[in-house]
C-alpha cells in the first residue's frame, strides 16, 4: 500500500469509529477522543463553532435539552479522500418542548494527526 492509501485506509477506520458511537448516543464520548484542541465545527452555513471546550460545552447545553433520542443512523459511507471524510446520515430526537426533529445530513470532516479539525453539517 502506498502512503495515501494507508492514510485513507486509517481515517476510514477513525469515521467509522466516530459514527459507531453516533449511533449508540455517545455524542460528548465521540467529541472528546476525537476532536482536535483548535477544532471548527459548521452547521450548515452558520458561523464556525471554534475550539473544542466551546463545542463541547454547546453540545452538551443541547443534549441537556433532549428527553427522547430515536437514532443516528448512517445512510451511506463514510468515504475517504486525502484527509477528507464524507458520509451521509439521519439523526432523530425530541427535546423537552415536545418538538420532533429530524436531520438529514451530509457531514463532511478534515483531519490532521488523527483527530478532527474542520467539520461541516450540511442539513436538509
Amino acid at each position: 500500500m502506498d502512503t495515501t492509501t494507508v492514510q485513507e485506509h486509517e481515517l476510514l477506520t477513525k469515521a467509522k469509529e466516530v459514527t459507531a458511537l453516533l449511533a449508540e448516543g455517545k455524542f460528548i464520548e465521540a467529541m472528546e477522543e476525537y476532536l482536535a484542541e483548535d477544532v471548527q465545527l459548521f452547521e450548515g452555513n452558520n458561523p464556525a463553532k471554534v475550539g473544542k471546550d466551546f463545542c463541547l460545552a454547546e453540545e452538551k447545553k443541547l443534549l441537556d435539552t433532549v428527553v427522547a433520542f430515536h437514532g443516528y443512523k448512517v445512510l451511506s459511507g463514510p468515504a475517504v479522500k486525502d484527509n477528507t471524510t464524507f458520509y451521509e446520515a439521519v439523526m432523530e430526537f425530541r427535546t423537552n418542548d415536545g418538538t420532533e426533529h429530524k436531520f438529514e445530513q451530509v457531514v463532511r470532516t478534515t483531519w490532521e494527526n488523527g483527530k478532527i479539525v474542520n467539520e461541516r453539517y450540511y442539513h436538509a
